[in-house]
């Protein structure tokens, strides 16, 4: 359109455009703000051209849920949020940039496992990740893992968890070779190890529980710096013990590597939490 011509009135704005004449009276009054057009009664006059400048930067996609999983716990665990903060969900979710329904859903989610508690008047508060909570989640852990030992070593050797583990047997002995410098790309390398062990287990309960234990151990491995070389060092050999038990098809063998290294695991979750009780 061109300077000092009018445009159409808001009913026919909103018709053309698919939106509601509440979002066309916003949209012109910013634009009279901008000196773009004229508001005199009715008409709207345009009073100069429209520059680069004048348009508004596209935002961002909304977040999926699994990342939205991701941003929550490294919010959480890094940001040291502590327990018994209120959740203001209209502020997550324009962080985040998430759909306010996406995030209920997932602080839902979250409250299965006593991570979030719903409050009395409505809203949500943290109950947070406390020494009494990591051993509790560190339990169910080893049971979940241990009924998944059972049944891994029960499996046909043509079975792919078989092959799986020969390949992640690979890749800890290459990070093993260049552990003095690489050794912080262990904390993936040990929830994919863990994802595999529990893949067998085809169940869609255990699958929610695997998938929060893993979140919340990975983070806290990841946010623990402390002798972390020599820890993950340690995790790799208990890790390739653990595969050469399950690979000899004695279950007591294997139960026993699986119990030793779910008992570091435990101990370097607990000390994690004491490292950062003594940080703040």
């Amino acid at each position: 359109m061109t300077i000092g011509q009018s445009l159409p009135s808001e009913n026919a704005i909103a018709a053309d455009l698919q939106v509601s004449r509440t979002v066309v009276r916003s949209v012109l009054d910013r634009l009279s703000q901008a000196s773009i057009i004229q508001l005199n009664g009715r008409e709207k006059i345009i009073k100069r051209s429209v520059r680069k400048s004048d348009f508004l930067e596209e935002p961002p996609a909304f977040l999926d849920m699994d990342e939205l999983e991701n941003r929550f716990f490294d919010w959480v665990l890094r940001m040291d949020v502590p327990p018994g903060t209120v959740l203001n969900v209209a502020q997550i979710a324009k962080d985040f940039h998430v759909a306010k329904h996406t995030l209920q859903e997932f602080l839902s989610s979250l409250n299965r496992y006593g991570i979030v508690q719903r409050r009395p008047r409505g809203g949500w508060r943290l109950e947070g990740f406390t020494q009494s909570f990591a051993l509790e989640l560190s339990e169910l852990r080893v049971v979940l893992e241990m009924n998944a030992v059972r049944r891994l070593i029960a499996l046909p050797a043509e079975h792919t968890v078989w092959v799986r583990l020969d390949q992640l047997e690979d890749e800890h002995r290459h990070l093993l070779s260049r552990i003095e410098t690489d050794y912080h790309d262990f904390s993936k390398l040990d929830e994919t190890f863990h994802f595999t062990i529990n893949s067998v287990v085809d169940n869609r309960f255990v699958r929610d529980f695997q998938k929060i234990i893993s979140l919340i151990f990975h983070y806290h491995f990841q946010w623990n710096k402390e002798d972390e070389r020599v820890r993950n060092e340690t995790a790799i050999h208990e890790h390739l013990a653990y595969i050469n038990a399950l690979r000899s098809g004695d279950l007591g063998r294997a139960e026993q590597a699986a119990q030793q290294h779910l008992a570091t695991s435990t101990k370097t979750l607990v000390n994690s939490l004491k490292a950062h009780d003594r940080a703040v």
